[in-house]
């Protein structure tokens, strides 16, 4: 460098060229004009989320409920959800809608003065915010506020979304009140705003709403298309109103408009599901000379329709119609048939019409065999039923569970149980995994004809094959359990499982409950006396049983204690209990422990006895001095088939003598009496209950008193004083 050369004066950078020292309040601009933007203090960086770990995703262990797969849905905040939908509006309508959120959905002064920063708020704007509004009073009145603009009109799409709005809010008599709203603002409705109107009322299966519509559509002057009528039909027909859709066919007709395949497909099925089979047909008739004939699908549709209806006359008569019309059975219109024919018992039939899918040669399913083995074993016709098996196994399939079970039900019943036995070993070796509807009739076929070694034979087999033996011996009872001389027998079978350890608390449960029922109260009560003196713990089912089983024998104050054990472990007793316990008390004479019953029963159980309920009815009544009352409480308990019984005449001498005197309870079991609700004698009865009951409360009083007042040790001393002289 020359000696005398100036020195060049490095050049400034600037934010084109390169970068400035940043401050606190100018940020760092690296590299161009658009560039990143950094502050000089930044937010502290948020904690990362834990990553989800990548695994292999199997199908068969997918859950839909719980899924590493699926985004968390926890409910958002209303803010998080502003924010998330006002994130595609527009920045005029994003300040409408927050305007609406910080007055918190009000529509006030407030309200007013911030959409009065806007110079003017167009239709569009309007439509914009109405789409996302999901308060409708605040919806409709910033729709109204901005009608009354200067120079301002709603379009179309304004009133659209302001019904969408309504509709989406529950609101859907008020949006149907908008063709009227248009038509005072001299915009009359077009087809379009009744076409929305109806798809709402389509959708939400309201189905005499659509008939409103339908209505003031006519009123209003406009004529739907076809297509707005065809809709307008299937709407009344899917919401059961045939009769209303037919009358719409018939204005249909009256406009010359064509039918389409569609409009009589709609009226034909409704017709199918009314069983209007004879209307069904001549509009089948008139479809086929006006438009076409309907094809395999349509024919199908009808068959399965009458199917669910179980019009199985009506299968038929459609399937004639179809062969008369030259149309084809496909497979899953002879599944559908059969299967359906099976069902109603018409199997002779179902096997015609699978004798004619082999003539053909179809491809039959493994769903019409296990429909045809079915109806064959119901109707006991085993050697059919095995035939079909056979063909089954022969075609190549492999019979399901549900077709064993079949089998191996309707061996059973025939007394073929060896034969049922072997069917179980044959599904084993086919590595068809058994279950308890495959082994329970064996069981009871085997408790039937006292054979106990194979019946502790399948047991062994059913412990090795990983069964729970207890909880299906649970369900085995349960089903054997339906008269008096199985459930003997089912305690005979039970007392040969007890030896071999086969016992629990939940078969004790079942069998003491049937021997209640049938009457064997004291083998009930054996029972229980076993399950208490054993390793097993009671649950409140069994002191229930216990304590139904006790009042029947007199036994109350031992009911009573099963009652506490019940509370002790903090369990109910069964709803039979508490009324059986409660009159147990009755007879007794203990109104007061009733009075107590009552009311834990009905602070504790949800739906407690209408009895209960009565009762306190019967002692307000007694409160309140109306006595007349009682009469007219009565009366109601008889129509609401809660005839009175011992508990409800207990709690007319449990109110008269808290509230009233016995003058007054005489009066009242005389008015029922004379309306030949007790007998002379069950008078009697109660009378002497209410004498006996009010020297109980009158001597509680005055020993409640001389304890009050200190009188009882004196009381006692004189008592002694008299004894000794």
């Amino acid at each position: 460098m020359a000696p005398n050369a100036p020195v060049a004066k490095p050049t400034k950078p600037y934010f084109f060229y390169g970068h400035r020292r940043p401050s606190q309040n100018r940020p760092v601009v690296y590299g161009s004009l658009f560039s990143s933007r950094k502050t000089l203090n930044p937010l502290p960086p948020t904690t990362k989320r834990p990553s989800i770990p990548v695994q292999d995703f199997d199908l068969r262990k997918w859950d839909p409920e719980n899924s590493l797969y699926l985004r968390s849905s926890s409910p958002k905040s209303p803010t998080e959800s502003f924010f998330t939908t006002s994130r595609n509006l527009s920045p005029i309508a994003r300040f409408i809608t927050d305007a609406f959120r910080k007055n918190c959905g009000r529509w006030g002064p407030q309200v007013i003065v911030e959409l009065n920063k806007l110079r003017r708020v167009t239709p569009n704007l309007v439509a914009e915010v109405l789409k996302v509004e999901t308060n409708p009073n605040i919806a409709s009145k910033f729709f109204h506020w901005a009608g009354k603009q200067k120079g301002y009109r709603h379009t179309f799409a304004a009133y659209n979304a302001f019904a969408y709005c309504l509709n989406r809010n529950s609101q859907f008599r008020a949006a149907d009140q908008l063709p009227e709203l248009m038509d005072s603002q001299g915009k009359p409705p077009t087809e379009k705003q009744f076409e929305i109107l109806i798809r709402m009322h389509t959708d939400a299966n309201r189905g005499l709403r659509l008939y409103y519509i339908y209505e003031k559509m006519k009123k209003f002057g406009v004529k739907p298309r076809v297509f707005l009528y065809n809709r307008i039909i299937d709407g009344l027909v899917k919401t059961c109103h045939l009769d209303l859709a037919l009358l719409v066919y018939e204005d249909f007709k009256g406009d010359s408009l064509a039918e389409e395949s569609i409009t009589y497909m709609i009226l034909i099925k409704g017709l199918c599901k009314a069983g209007r089979i004879e209307e069904m047909l001549q509009l089948l008739g008139k479809m086929r000379d006006n438009l076409c004939k309907p094809d395999i699908f349509a024919y199908t549709a009808m068959v399965r329709l009458l199917v669910s209806e179980g019009n199985w006359d009506g299968c038929l008569r459609v399937w004639e119609e179809m062969r008369r019309d030259g149309v084809e059975a496909d497979v899953m219109a002879y599944e559908t048939l059969v299967a359906g024919l099976c069902r109603g018992g018409r199997v002779e039939k179902a096997y015609e019409l699978f004798k004619e899918m082999k003539e053909k040669k179809f491809l039959i399913g493994r769903a019409i065999y296990g429909s045809l083995i079915g109806a064959f074993m119901t109707e006991d016709n085993i050697g059919l039923a095995c035939d079909l098996w056979r063909d089954l196994i022969d075609t190549g399939y492999r019979a399901d569970l549900g077709i064993y079970n079949t089998l191996i039900e309707g061996f059973c019943k025939a007394n073929r149980v060896d034969k049922a036995h072997k069917l179980l070993g044959m599904m084993l070796q086919e590595d068809v995994q058994p279950d308890i509807r495959s082994i329970n009739p064996i069981l009871i076929s085997y408790a039937e004809l006292r054979k106990m070694d194979s019946f502790n034979r399948l047991l062994a087999q059913m412990k090795n094959l990983g069964f729970s033996v207890l909880e299906d011996l649970s369900a085995f009872f349960l089903s054997l359990v339906s008269n008096k001389e199985r459930t003997l027998m089912a305690v005979e079978v039970f007392n040969d499982l007890k030896l071999r350890g086969y016992s629990s608390t939940a078969i004790y449960n079942i069998l003491m409950g049937s021997l209640r029922k049938i009457g064997e109260v004291k083998s009930a009560l054996s029972l229980f006396g076993e399950i208490m003196s054993s390793s097993l713990i009671p649950d409140s089912s069994t002191y229930s049983i216990a304590i139904e089983c006790l009042v029947e024998t007199g036994s109350v104050e031992e009911a009573c204690n099963c009652y506490n054990r019940v509370i002790e472990i903090s369990c109910l007793p069964s709803i039979d209990a508490y009324r059986s316990l409660a009159e147990g008390l009755c007879r007794i004479g203990e109104i007061d422990a009733t009075d107590m019953l009552v009311r834990d029963c009905l602070g504790s159980v949800p739906n407690g006895p209408m009895e209960f309920k009565y009762y306190l009815a019967i002692i307000h009544a007694c409160k309140s001095g109306h006595l007349e009352e009682i009469e007219k409480i009565l009366s109601d308990m008889i129509c609401e088939n809660c005839p009175p019984s011992i508990v409800s005449y207990c709690a007319i001498i449990s109110g008269t003598c808290k509230y009233g005197t016995i003058e007054d309870a005489r009066k009242v079991f005389s008015g029922i009496k004379d309306r030949k609700l007790l007998t002379e004698a069950e008078c009697i009865v109660y009378e002497e209950m209410l004498v006996e009951h009010t020297k109980r409360k009158t001597a509680d009083l005055v020993v409640s008193g001389l304890k009050f007042f200190g009188l009882e040790k004196k009381l006692k001393q004189k008592g002694c004083n008299l004894l000794g002289s």
